[in-house]
């Protein structure tokens, strides 16, 4: 054999190794061989209760509920609330209300006496836990309302612990420090002892009445280190769910399924009373897809208690625009909350301090909230979290005057737009996505979605259409 010719066998050989070698690695560069530092993670942790995929919630006013405002007069409203759709019964706070600087005759229920007790105003614990056996029994769910952050004034702890407060510079007891809650004093969450305490009758609660979680009140103003200890301990005993008054990425990692969305409900009444446009919708909306765990549980109102009676307003504020928004509550990325009497028309706040009957004469929106929680069941589009699908733009030809939107998971779709102006609309709709044939959710007129339709809405209209 000549040199040239042992010279080109060897060039070819090694040719042939780099070629495999090279071949090898190009089949072998997945993302399972990538860095695990460079890998996505999900955010969100915790495993949200398998029941919660597309839960709704009513929030419980128990004291304003009924003549008799016990938990054995609200039982008789259940059917009506599963009826309507409702999956998750809130009730505001159970516990005994403190007497030394209470506000008004009754007080607040968030000014708490004895974390182990429920408030006699209410019934018996054997009446309470009577009462979560019958809201289990129609295949709903229950939480209470926890307020960790504070006690009243003569909390049976504030003598047995007084070094689980807060204190002013003076050394004396203090309300939350720049809130006007004169009727609390304030925790300190340094102390292990409060932790500890607070930790145990939250245990307590979950496996001696069999509820299933709680609305944990000013939930951010607690060290987040807390709430994913709790979570963990509370997970051991049974799956919990767990809403945070807050609105904040941090709480969602390793402790709450849910938090506030108090940016969406400020955004919606600005449009909806003409203080800012269209285009602050729009934003929410970027930022929600943009910077919110996709596994992340958003609450959507259009009241709640806080904005209801501590602010002065009810979801009359509203005006006109009201549907709109109870429409956009119930197909954004998020939990709707109904409050104690909006199905019932309620038009005025309630007085928070002293007893303020509801009037359950008519229910005037229960038929449109019967419809849309019916589809959030039903159409997976509209579920929670990563089990729904996320909020696409469908641009359309009057930006400044209609928002429209599709989601879609599992070959379901919802396309939604929504007229937020005082005077009808044409609107013609952009891409080709979420083309396919339609129902429209309260109508049940068809519809073929193709590119070439042209829609009139009326003043303050929307049209929810679902692949179902």
């Amino acid at each position: 054999m000549s040199r040239n010719l042992y010279l080109a066998i060897c060039i070819l050989s090694v040719s042939v190794i780099f070629c495999g070698c090279n071949n090898k690695s190009n089949q072998s560069d997945t993302p399972a061989m990538i860095p695990s530092k460079f890998q996505a993670r999900e955010y969100v942790k915790i495993k949200h209760p398998e029941w919660s995929k597309n839960a709704t919630i009513y929030e419980v006013n128990i004291r304003q509920f009924t003549p008799e405002g016990n938990f054995k007069a609200f039982e008789s409203h259940l059917p009506r609330l599963k009826a309507m759709g409702v999956d998750i019964i809130w009730l505001m706070p159970i516990h005994p209300i403190g007497e030394k600087n209470r506000k008004g005759d009754l007080g607040s229920y968030y000014s708490v006496k004895d974390y182990y007790a429920v408030n006699p105003e209410f019934g018996t614990m054997e009446d309470f836990k009577a009462l979560v056996e019958k809201i289990h029994d129609l295949n709903m769910f229950v939480i209470i309302d926890w307020v960790a952050n504070h006690s009243a004034w003569d909390c049976n702890l504030v003598e047995k612990h007084p070094e689980w407060y807060t204190r002013t510079p003076e050394g004396d007891f203090q309300p939350t420090p720049w809130y006007d809650w004169s009727d609390i004093i304030d925790f300190d969450y340094n102390q292990p002892g409060i932790r500890e305490y607070m930790t145990e009758v939250l245990k307590y609660w979950v496996r001696e009445t069999n509820i299933d979680g709680y609305r944990c009140d000013v939930a951010g103003f607690i060290p987040v280190d807390f709430w994913d200890n709790v979570r963990n301990e509370l997970d051991q005993i049974k799956p919990v769910f767990m809403l945070a008054e807050w609105e904040s990425r941090d709480l969602h990692a390793n402790a709450f399924d849910m938090t506030y969305s108090w940016s969406l409900w400020d955004k919606m009444h600005n449009v909806a009373t003409g203080k800012q446009g269209l285009h602050v919708l729009n934003e929410y909306m970027a930022h929600h897809v943009n910077t919110f765990p996709r596994n992340a549980y958003r609450m959507t109102f259009v009241d709640n208690h806080d904005k209801n009676s501590w602010e002065g307003t009810s979801f009359s504020n509203f005006g006109n625009a009201l549907e709109a928004c109870m429409v956009l509550q119930c197909t954004v990325e998020g939990m709707p909350l109904i409050y104690s009497g909006q199905e019932a028309g309620l038009n005025r706040a309630l007085n928070f301090f002293d007893k303020d009957l509801i009037e359950w004469d008519t229910l005037p929106y229960a038929g449109f909230y019967t419809t849309m929680f019916k589809l959030k069941h039903e159409n997976q589009a509209l579920w929670n979290g990563k089990y729904g699908g996320v909020m696409h733009k469908v641009e359309n030809s009057q930006p400044d005057k209609v928002i429209s939107f599709a989601r879609m998971m599992n070959n379901e779709r919802v396309v939604v737009f929504i007229n937020f102006t005082e005077n009808p609309v044409k609107v013609s709709l952009h891409g080709n996505f979420y083309f396919g044939e339609y129902l429209d959710a309260f109508s049940g007129k068809s519809y073929t979605l193709q590119g070439k339709e042209n829609f009139e809405l009326n003043a303050y209209g929307y049209l929810v259409l679902t692949s179902n």
